[in-house]
């Protein structure tokens, strides 16, 4: 069995994850209340985003660990566009 892969920033991209998670359960009951469309779509908007940073703190840390010794400029330019994610 493969060891568990952790880095010191797993516990706050977990964290964001958790009020994404939350925040979308909010949304769902707004669905279930009637709300206006406009705030939904809102607000899935903001769940969205904090998906997506939370997907790139976790990929930029990758690559700063588990890639950072290397030098290479193939790693250099994989690491500066994995920005635009």
């Amino acid at each position: 069995m493969e060891q568990p892969h952790t880095h010191a920033s797993h516990p706050k991209i977990s964290a964001r994850l958790k009020r994404a998670d939350g925040h979308l359960r909010s949304v769902i009951e707004m669905i279930d209340q009637g709300r206006p469309c406009v705030e939904l779509a809102q607000q899935l908007q903001a769940v969205e985003s904090a998906i997506r940073n939370a997907k790139q703190a976790l990929i930029h840390d990758h690559l700063d660990h588990c890639l950072g010794d290397e030098t290479s400029g193939a790693v250099a330019e994989l690491k500066a566009i994995t920005r635009y994610l």
